[in-house]
């Protein structure tokens, strides 16, 4: 095999014995697991995106590819040969090129649980091709799935170059692991939930790929230096699919108001367009099940990750800090004995995952801004709101509580009075999902979804954008 071309990577694979020899073992497990688990809809080519470089121009190739022979690649940002450690109790000592054996298992764990979310999703993604609402959207499916494959490649490079059998081991349990499966299920709950419709595909672009950012951005800090590279380029992939998931939900909020504006009623099922306040219980549940992903409020776990060097906090190197924060207090809000919220001060070292997911929660409202803008340029006064941070939680303080969209703690009988209207109900999954029919003519686009507005890479709309059998 030419690893070079078959593998495009800046790795030196093809001058590493030993690890040609893992990968020569695990690649063909993956294209099984990839021919299984992989998009459902067979075709002829896809327009797509291919990493071939890390430089700052031309790092990618254009052209139609059939999904099972695009070129997986392994890339590692550009080193910094000067570069220290930013925080934590090795600040300003030498990155590591090599795993120090005193965390080789925590940051195995690390690259093993970043490594699962990336063909979780593209499982759960499987069949969203089979209904795409346009040749475009398609594409763009394909895109964000080979791009989570070559995710996966990203992390079992490491595992393989960087952690003997253990992590060979590990890369063959991330074939292993299916998304919602009663026996060995991916290990973040998000990642087991259906995504059984586009809007759902158009959340979790939006919001549980944005964690994926949020993630890839604490990692990107790290003083193991291949981890932190490896990061670093795949937030270069990363913003394609919050791309497609922001303009996705606008495109949505858009045909929605066109029709309201249309039919003079928000009332617009009868009309084949999603009802606003459908698209708010999909926001509710996306957003909320992607905040579990931050894990507790409080954790030991971020706490020595971050003292160690692992793991750092999202954009480490602009905080005006000591980057120890032996000292520093945050504060948090949690459950009143009288109802209410009560605010406490924590350690701030114990409550990283709090700092992380205020950031993402502030990226999140940018799009909230957005889609109620659509709706201000139309003249609708409905409003879409992010829901309260412990509505629906599964994890952290707010788990096992029944709290309101506006944060009110309620008791079990008033949750379930209200929830029909919090979130999506089986009759409204049914409902959209029976909008889900395949457009594949190209230029043409469902009903239920307004036209981006423009192309890929400087094509026209009406681009063969995929061919089909």
């Amino acid at each position: 095999m030419d690893y070079d071309s078959t593998i495009p990577n800046n790795v030196g694979l093809s001058d590493d014995r030993r690890l040609r020899r893992a990968l020569e073992g695990w690649q063909p497990k993956f294209l099984d697991w990839w021919g299984e688990m992989g998009p459902a809809l067979e075709n002829e080519g896809v327009y797509l995106r291919t990493a071939v470089a890390v430089g700052r121009e031309g790092w990618a190739h254009f052209g139609h590819v059939r999904v099972p022979e695009y070129r997986w690649g392994i890339f590692l940002a550009e080193r910094e040969a000067e570069r220290r450690i930013a925080f934590g109790e090795h600040k300003g000592e030498p990155v590591w090129q090599q795993v120090p054996g005193e965390y080789r298992a925590d940051l195995q764990r690390l690259i093993v649980v970043q490594g699962d979310t990336e063909p979780a999703s593209v499982e759960q993604q499987r069949l969203l091709g089979l209904t795409a609402p346009s040749l475009y959207d398609l594409r763009n499916l394909f895109q964000v799935n080979v791009e989570e494959g070559r995710h996966l490649w990203a992390m079992v490079y490491l595992l393989h170059a960087y952690f003997g059998r253990e992590g060979r081991e590990e890369a063959e349990g991330l074939l292993h692991r299916n998304s919602g499966s009663p026996d060995s299920p991916r290990i973040l709950g998000a990642f087991n939930e259906e995504t059984a419709d586009w809007l759902a595909f158009f959340m979790f672009t939006y919001f549980t790929d944005r964690d994926g950012k949020y993630q890839l951005g604490t990692l990107k800090e790290s003083a193991f230096d291949p981890l932190s590279r490896t990061c670093e380029f795949m937030l270069k992939e990363e913003a394609h699919h919050m791309f497609v998931g922001t303009t996705g939900i606008d495109r949505v909020v858009t045909r929605s108001a066109q029709l309201i504006r249309e039919h003079g009623t928000e009332d617009i099922a009868a009309c084949g367009g999603i009802p606003l306040d459908v698209i708010q219980k999909y926001l509710n549940f996306h957003y909320t099940v992607s905040l579990d992903l931050f894990g507790g409020e409080t954790s030991t776990n971020a706490a020595n990750y971050y003292t160690a060097g692992l793991k750092g906090r999202w954009q480490e190197t602009r905080r005006e800090d000591d980057h120890l924060l032996a000292d520093d207090a945050a504060v948090l809000e949690t459950p009143g004995e009288d109802g209410g919220w009560e605010r406490t001060e924590v350690p701030a070292l114990l409550a990283l995952n709090l700092d992380l997911r205020d950031a993402y929660t502030a990226d999140c409202r940018s799009g909230v801004t957005r889609w109620n803008r659509v709706l201000d340029d139309h003249g609708i006064g409905f409003r879409f709101a992010l829901p309260h941070p412990c509505f629906n939680r599964r994890v952290g303080l707010a788990a096992g509580r029944h709290v309101t969209p506006d944060g009110r703690i309620v008791d079990e009988a008033e949750w379930e009075r209200n929830r029909r209207a919090w979130l999506p109900t089986p009759e409204d999954l049914a409902f959209v999902k029976s909008l889900m029919q395949p457009v594949r003519e190209p230029g043409r686009i469902a009903g239920w979804i307004a036209p981006p507005s423009r192309g890929i890479n400087g094509r026209p709309l009406d681009y063969a954008y995929v061919h089909l059998p």
